[in-house]
C-alpha cells in the first residue's frame, strides 16, 4: 500500500503550529499539532473532548459555519485537524482557528452538547484542562499567518 500523507511527515522535527496538511478536491485539512510528537507529554482525552466540543461550537457558529467539514483530535492525542472546504482562504482559516482558540480559553459557562443524549462520552469532559490547552495555543499562534502553514522540513 502507499503511505498516506500525513505519515511522510517528519514528526521528530514538527514543533507546535497550525500546519496545511493537505487539500483534496474541495477540501482542506489543517494540522493545529499543541505538542512536539515523542517528544512532549500528549493531551489528557477529557481536555481534548472538551476542546473538540467548543471550537467545533464556535466555527459552526461563525460566519464561515458553511464552509466548516470537521474538527476533531488526532489518534495519537498531540493535535486536531481542522477541515474546511476551499472557500475558506488560508489567512481566513488561521484568524478563525486563532478566535476560536480564544473563546475556548476564555469559556466560562456549560459546555455545549454534555448529556447523554448529545454526546457519547459526556462524562468524560475537563473544561479547565481545555481552557489551558487553548490558552497555550493562543500564544503559539499569537503571530501566525497563512505563510507559516508549511512543514518544517530538514
Amino acid at each position: 500500500m502507499e503511505k498516506i500523507a500525513s505519515f511522510t511527515i517528519d514528526h521528530t522535527i514538527l514543533p507546535k503550529g497550525m500546519y496545511l496538511s493537505r487539500t483534496d478536491a474541495n477540501t482542506v485539512t489543517y494540522d493545529i499539532r499543541t505538542r512536539r510528537p515523542n517528544v512532549e507529554e500528549v493531551m489528557e482525552n477529557g481536555s481534548i473532548h472538551t476542546l473538540e466540543h467548543l471550537f467545533a461550537t464556535y466555527v459552526r457558529n461563525s460566519v464561515h459555519k458553511d464552509k466548516v467539514v470537521y474538527f476533531g483530535p488526532m489518534g495519537c492525542r498531540t493535535g486536531f485537524y481542522f477541515i474546511t472546504t476551499d472557500e475558506i482562504s488560508a489567512s481566513e482559516a488561521v484568524e478563525l482557528t486563532k478566535a476560536a482558540l480564544a473563546f475556548c480559553a476564555d469559556f466560562d459557562g456549560e459546555i455545549p452538547g454534555v448529556s447523554a443524549e448529545e454526546c457519547g462520552n459526556y462524562r468524560d469532559h475537563n473544561l479547565e484542562g481545555a481552557k489551558k490547552e487553548a490558552a497555550a495555543m493562543c500564544d503559539v499562534l499569537t503571530d501566525w499567518t497563512a505563510e507559516k502553514l508549511a512543514y518544517p522540513t530538514k
